[in-house]
């Protein structure tokens, strides 16, 4: 057993499908088959039922991903207690976040980090931003930057970085600039179909009594931006993809009010905050966005 087949164990507890764990580990389907086999065999029990269909944890499984977890995190402190002592953060930190936030607000983060903590190997996943919290709990990252919603994890700590207003976007063709002139019965809607877009624009519509032509519902608000920009319909986005977007020269900015805004942060689990490098990102965070430590 060592600490490289632990970490391939409990990523794939979190995930439960071996070649999601083999690609975000960098490993082979086979060699992380044959890692989880032999700790099996060093422990005499199943960890895993597999069938073709799906992977679940036996109450063995469970057991020993308890035991896993406190033994990489003891590790992970030790690590950094040991280099606080040589005044130098030495390791490894994943960071997840989506394609926009790795252009709009992790390069301040990483270029200030990476000057004062350059032994630090840093691991970078862009993805639906819909996953960002789940990517922290399940500990297949590090940290995500993250959206704060009403119903965010108690057992994740977040710092806010910033608040992104969101907007209604249309194709320039339109020719429409106020939100007065949108005819919700005419123009299609561009919807969300998961994250923290869909809650707050579905909730925006019932407050104000509208039933909007749907068009599609799409994954990502980069999608929403392209498919605007092709004239399929209007949307509502936050403004900062609208801002990074190669597609954005082509829709209009249309202001909505009393919509909620986005609280855009970096968030990690509570229990894991302390940890050398991990407390040293929230702090170069903290300076990047001349925020409170």
């Amino acid at each position: 057993m060592d600490l490289k087949t632990l970490q391939l164990f409990q990523h794939l507890a979190g995930t439960l499908h071996f070649g999601q764990t083999a690609d975000a580990m960098y490993v082979s389907p086979s060699t992380l088959s044959r890692a989880i086999q032999r700790l099996e065999d060093s422990l005499g029990v199943a960890l895993f039922v597999r069938d073709n269909r799906s992977v679940t944890l036996t109450a063995a499984g469970r057991r020993t991903l308890a035991s896993c977890q406190r033994i990489l995190e003891e590790w992970q402190l030790l690590h950094g207690e040991l280099d606080e002592q040589q005044q130098l953060l030495r390791g490894e930190l994943s960071l997840f976040c989506s394609v926009t936030a790795s252009l709009s607000h992790l390069p301040s983060i990483l270029n200030r980090f990476r000057r004062a903590h350059p032994q630090v190997e840093l691991k970078l996943d862009t993805g639906d931003p819909a996953l960002s919290v789940r990517r922290v709990t399940e500990q297949s990252v590090d940290v995500s930057i993250a959206i704060h919603t009403p119903d965010f994890p108690a057992e994740l700590r977040f710092l806010l970085l910033d608040h992104i207003p969101l907007l209604l976007i249309a194709p320039k063709a339109l020719g429409l600039t106020r939100l007065s002139e949108v005819d919700w019965r005419k123009h299609p809607m561009i919807l969300p179909d998961s994250g923290p877009s869909k809650r707050i624009v579905h909730h925006w519509f019932a407050e104000q009594g509208i039933r909007p032509r749907v068009y599609a519902s799409v994954g990502g608000n980069e999608a929403i931006v392209s498919m605007v920009a092709l004239g399929c319909g209007i949307g509502i986005v936050p403004q900062v993809v609208v801002d990074h977007s190669i597609a954005g020269q082509s829709v209009s900015r249309i202001a909505i009010p009393n919509i909620e805004d986005y609280p855009l942060g970096l968030c990690c689990l509570q229990k894991r905050a302390q940890e050398p490098a991990i407390k040293a990102l929230f702090n170069e965070a903290a300076q990047a966005w001349q925020l409170p430590g």
